[in-house]
């Protein structure tokens, strides 16, 4: 089981990567029209930048999941934290069906409702802890 977990952190890091990458660059218009407009209020940012710190958190969230296998617990805990943080953007988006990259239907915008909690297990289990024998 350590190889599998261990598979799936690799595999989440990437996931991030992309995701922060889409945020700073192709995606970055995209994803500012589905900022909840109380967040810069409440941030103090406005959504250009707000876009631009989710998406260098993700590269950083990422980058730890791999340079950082002793604090595999922590960065889990972190991403998973990261991932229940952003959950407010993606139901405003659905509510007011504002497109963003990948996510032009409101069907594709309810489903990735449904998969935000999968990916909060998946970066839990992905960093736990290798159980010794």
């Amino acid at each position: 089981m350590p190889i599998l977990r261990a598979i799936a952190r690799w595999l989440l890091a990437a996931l991030l990567l992309v995701a922060g990458a889409s945020h700073l660059t192709w995606g970055r218009r995209g994803y500012r029209i589905v900022v909840p407009d109380w967040a810069p209020r409440v941030t103090g940012l406005d959504k250009d930048a707000i876009v631009i710190a989710s998406g260098a958190v993700e590269i950083m969230l990422g980058a730890a999941l791999v340079a950082l296998p002793g604090e595999k617990r922590r960065v889990g805990a972190a991403v998973a934290a990261f991932f229940v943080a952003v959950f407010p953007g993606n139901v405003h988006q659905w509510r007011t069906g504002r497109s963003a990259p990948l996510l032009r239907t409101d069907r594709a915008r309810l489903i990735r409702l449904f998969l935000q909690p999968p990916l909060v297990a998946w970066a839990l289990w992905s960093t736990r802890p290798d159980s010794r024998r």
